[in-house]
Protein backbone atom coordinates (compact mmCIF):
# COMPACT_ATOMS: atom_id res chain seq x y z
CA UNK A 1 0.00 0.00 0.00
CA UNK A 2 1.00 3.33 -1.10
CA UNK A 3 1.36 5.47 2.15
CA UNK A 4 1.81 8.89 -0.04
CA UNK A 5 -0.64 10.67 -0.55
CA UNK A 6 -1.51 11.23 -4.17
CA UNK A 7 -1.90 15.21 -4.23
CA UNK A 8 -2.46 17.19 -7.19
CA UNK A 9 -2.25 21.46 -6.73
CA UNK A 10 -5.40 23.16 -8.47
CA UNK A 11 -5.08 25.62 -11.01
CA UNK A 12 -5.64 28.28 -8.40
CA UNK A 13 -2.72 26.65 -5.85
CA UNK A 14 -0.39 26.78 -9.21
CA UNK A 15 -1.16 30.48 -10.06
CA UNK A 16 -0.35 31.68 -6.71
CA UNK A 17 2.80 29.09 -6.82
CA UNK A 18 3.77 31.14 -9.80
CA UNK A 19 3.32 34.53 -8.50
CA UNK A 20 4.94 33.73 -5.84
CA UNK A 21 7.62 32.09 -7.63
CA UNK A 22 7.91 34.92 -10.20
CA UNK A 23 7.95 37.92 -7.23
CA UNK A 24 10.99 35.57 -5.59
CA UNK A 25 13.09 35.71 -8.46
CA UNK A 26 12.42 39.31 -9.33
CA UNK A 27 13.03 40.43 -5.49
CA UNK A 28 16.07 37.85 -4.06
CA UNK A 29 19.26 37.49 -5.62
CA UNK A 30 20.85 41.09 -5.01
CA UNK A 31 19.44 41.96 -8.25
CA UNK A 32 22.06 39.62 -10.19
CA UNK A 33 19.07 38.23 -11.73
CA UNK A 34 17.32 41.24 -12.94
CA UNK A 35 18.13 44.51 -13.81
CA UNK A 36 15.47 45.79 -11.72
CA UNK A 37 16.61 47.04 -7.83
CA UNK A 38 13.78 46.03 -5.52
CA UNK A 39 13.98 44.78 -2.01
CA UNK A 40 13.65 41.20 -1.31
CA UNK A 41 9.92 40.36 -0.45
CA UNK A 42 10.56 37.11 0.80
CA UNK A 43 8.99 37.46 3.94
CA UNK A 44 5.98 38.88 2.36
CA UNK A 45 5.76 35.89 0.03
CA UNK A 46 6.29 33.08 2.87
CA UNK A 47 3.19 34.57 4.86
CA UNK A 48 1.29 34.83 1.48
CA UNK A 49 2.11 30.65 0.95
CA UNK A 50 1.14 29.95 4.32
CA UNK A 51 -1.80 31.93 3.45
CA UNK A 52 -2.31 31.08 0.30
CA UNK A 53 -1.06 27.79 0.14
CA UNK A 54 -1.24 26.52 3.61
CA UNK A 55 0.36 22.76 2.44
CA UNK A 56 4.29 22.56 4.06
CA UNK A 57 5.87 21.04 0.53
CA UNK A 58 5.08 24.58 -0.93
CA UNK A 59 7.13 25.64 2.21
CA UNK A 60 10.09 23.38 1.52
CA UNK A 61 9.79 24.25 -2.24
CA UNK A 62 9.81 28.30 -2.09
CA UNK A 63 12.78 27.57 0.53
CA UNK A 64 14.88 25.34 -1.81
CA UNK A 65 13.98 28.24 -4.80
CA UNK A 66 15.40 30.74 -2.65
CA UNK A 67 19.11 28.85 -1.62
CA UNK A 68 19.28 28.50 -5.01
CA UNK A 69 19.02 31.99 -6.11
CA UNK A 70 20.86 32.77 -3.44
CA UNK A 71 23.95 30.37 -4.08
CA UNK A 72 23.12 30.56 -7.98
CA UNK A 73 23.77 34.71 -7.21
CA UNK A 74 26.87 33.51 -5.19
CA UNK A 75 28.31 31.85 -8.05
CA UNK A 76 27.79 34.63 -9.96
CA UNK A 77 28.93 36.73 -8.40
CA UNK A 78 31.26 35.61 -5.23
CA UNK A 79 30.63 38.73 -2.84
CA UNK A 80 26.83 37.87 -2.74
CA UNK A 81 27.93 34.68 -1.18
CA UNK A 82 29.03 36.74 2.30
CA UNK A 83 26.29 35.79 4.21
CA UNK A 84 26.34 32.20 2.70
CA UNK A 85 27.74 30.67 6.13
CA UNK A 86 26.61 27.82 8.81
CA UNK A 87 24.14 31.29 9.94
CA UNK A 88 22.19 31.34 6.91
CA UNK A 89 20.22 28.18 7.58
CA UNK A 90 18.65 30.29 10.52
CA UNK A 91 16.57 31.22 7.29
CA UNK A 92 14.21 27.73 7.55
CA UNK A 93 12.89 28.60 10.83
CA UNK A 94 12.90 32.74 9.97
CA UNK A 95 10.59 31.64 7.15
CA UNK A 96 8.56 29.42 8.99
CA UNK A 97 8.00 31.66 11.10
CA UNK A 98 5.97 33.46 8.42
CA UNK A 99 4.14 30.80 6.60
CA UNK A 100 3.09 30.37 10.64
CA UNK A 101 1.47 33.44 10.57
CA UNK A 102 0.04 33.27 6.87
CA UNK A 103 -1.27 29.84 7.96
CA UNK A 104 -2.84 31.63 11.46
CA UNK A 105 -4.08 34.21 9.32
CA UNK A 106 -5.84 31.53 6.73
CA UNK A 107 -8.03 30.32 9.83
CA UNK A 108 -9.21 34.15 10.12
CA UNK A 109 -13.08 35.05 9.00
CA UNK A 110 -11.42 37.93 6.87
CA UNK A 111 -7.39 37.65 6.50
CA UNK A 112 -6.91 40.96 5.44
CA UNK A 113 -9.15 42.74 8.27
CA UNK A 114 -6.71 45.23 9.17
CA UNK A 115 -5.98 44.18 13.10
CA UNK A 116 -5.27 40.77 12.18
CA UNK A 117 -3.14 41.40 9.43
CA UNK A 118 -1.27 44.19 10.73
CA UNK A 119 -0.45 42.23 13.96
CA UNK A 120 0.44 39.36 12.29
CA UNK A 121 2.77 40.83 9.73
CA UNK A 122 4.83 42.95 12.43
CA UNK A 123 4.92 40.44 14.60
CA UNK A 124 6.46 37.42 12.90
CA UNK A 125 8.58 39.79 10.43
CA UNK A 126 9.81 41.14 13.82
CA UNK A 127 10.12 37.46 14.99
CA UNK A 128 11.73 36.70 11.62
CA UNK A 129 14.32 39.14 11.95
CA UNK A 130 15.27 38.05 15.50
CA UNK A 131 15.60 34.33 14.24
CA UNK A 132 17.75 35.38 11.26
CA UNK A 133 19.91 37.81 12.63
CA UNK A 134 21.14 35.72 16.04
CA UNK A 135 21.47 32.66 13.83
CA UNK A 136 24.05 34.83 11.69
CA UNK A 137 25.74 36.03 14.53
CA UNK A 138 26.01 32.71 16.27
CA UNK A 139 26.74 30.40 13.57
CA UNK A 140 28.48 32.26 10.70
CA UNK A 141 31.43 31.79 12.31
CA UNK A 142 32.45 35.34 11.26
CA UNK A 143 32.84 36.82 14.87
CA UNK A 144 33.76 35.67 18.21
CA UNK A 145 31.40 32.38 19.99
CA UNK A 146 30.42 34.95 22.88
CA UNK A 147 27.13 33.31 23.14
CA UNK A 148 23.48 34.56 22.97
CA UNK A 149 23.17 37.32 25.01
CA UNK A 150 26.57 38.65 23.62
CA UNK A 151 25.35 38.55 20.31
CA UNK A 152 21.76 39.64 20.89
CA UNK A 153 24.11 43.16 20.71
CA UNK A 154 24.15 43.05 17.07
CA UNK A 155 22.13 43.47 14.46
CA UNK A 156 19.97 45.63 15.40
CA UNK A 157 20.75 48.26 13.10
CA UNK A 158 19.58 46.46 10.01
CA UNK A 159 16.04 46.31 11.97
CA UNK A 160 14.50 49.56 10.56
CA UNK A 161 15.28 48.63 6.63
CA UNK A 162 14.50 44.88 7.49
CA UNK A 163 11.10 46.19 8.69
CA UNK A 164 10.14 49.02 6.54
CA UNK A 165 10.83 46.95 3.40
CA UNK A 166 8.53 44.56 4.68
CA UNK A 167 5.86 46.93 5.93
CA UNK A 168 6.16 48.06 2.30
CA UNK A 169 5.32 44.92 0.53
CA UNK A 170 2.75 44.22 3.16
CA UNK A 171 0.86 47.65 2.42
CA UNK A 172 1.24 47.24 -1.01
CA UNK A 173 -0.62 43.41 -0.91
CA UNK A 174 -3.01 44.67 1.41
CA UNK A 175 -3.94 47.25 -0.93
CA UNK A 176 -3.92 44.92 -3.69
CA UNK A 177 -6.28 43.36 -2.14
CA UNK A 178 -8.51 45.88 -1.52
CA UNK A 179 -8.50 47.16 -4.72
CA UNK A 180 -9.56 43.58 -5.99
CA UNK A 181 -12.69 43.44 -3.39
CA UNK A 182 -13.83 46.70 -4.54
CA UNK A 183 -13.95 45.93 -8.43
CA UNK A 184 -14.66 42.05 -8.10
CA UNK A 185 -18.90 43.04 -7.37
CA UNK A 186 -18.46 45.03 -11.22
CA UNK A 187 -17.02 42.40 -12.70
CA UNK A 188 -19.76 40.10 -11.05
CA UNK A 189 -22.43 41.93 -12.32
CA UNK A 190 -21.30 42.08 -15.96
CA UNK A 191 -21.54 38.78 -16.14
Amino acid sequence: MNTISKYKPSINELSIATSITFFMLLTRGSHVLTNVALPDASLVLFLLGGLLLKRWGWFAAFFVLATCIDFGAAALDPAQGFCLTNGYWGLIPSYGVMWLGGLWLSKEKDAFAPIPYVTVSALTTLIAFVISTQAYYLFSGRFPAQGLIESMKHGWEYLPSWMGFAAMYFAIVWLAVALWRSVKPVQASKI
